[in-house]
């Protein structure tokens, strides 16, 4: 059986991470999409919340779960019986950035297989950073989240 792991803040989820789900689940048995802690991100929404969102978005997806954990990556592979890591990239940076985070796993355990998916181009320039900063000062961003996502983030962002 393939299980394979899709961390991230995901703080919002974009559509960007969906498309990634939706692609990944094609190509496992079992992905469970882990919604972690990145200690240098201030997040918006609660990890329950993210949580929530994501399982709203992936309700259709039989063969899709999503988890929280608090600990290594590797870790939380083994535990679960994962081999795979799923990343996406949407650029250089997320290249070079990624390339050193897989190698790290690879140093901490030789079992685990990174896989990069390229972003969808109409992707590509996205990331929840850049979502969050322009709802902040009120642009329209619901092209690239879900619909309860983009209702969500616009109501956090106005009692801040």
């Amino acid at each position: 059986m393939k299980v394979a792991i899709f961390p991230g803040s995901f703080d919002p989820l974009t559509l960007g991470h969906l498309d990634l789900i939706k692609r990944g689940s094609q190509l496992f048995d079992q992905l469970a999409v882990a919604v972690m802690v990145n200690t240098s991100k201030q997040p918006v929404f609660t990890v329950e919340e993210r949580i929530d969102q994501i399982k709203s978005a992936v309700v259709s997806y039989d063969n899709v779960s999503v988890i929280t954990a608090d600990e290594l990556t590797v870790n939380l592979m083994n535990k679960m019986g994962a081999d795979y890591l799923l990343r996406g990239l949407r650029n250089t940076n997320d290249f070079q950035y990624e390339r050193d985070i897989a190698a790290m796993n690879q140093h901490l355990d030789d079992q685990v297989e990174t896989l990069f998916m390229l972003a969808d181009p109409k992707y590509q320039h996205l990331s929840s950073s850049l979502i969050k900063e322009v709802a902040k000062f009120g642009g329209d961003v619901s092209d690239y989240l879900p619909g309860q996502v983009a209702e969500q983030l616009t109501e956090k962002l106005r009692r801040k």
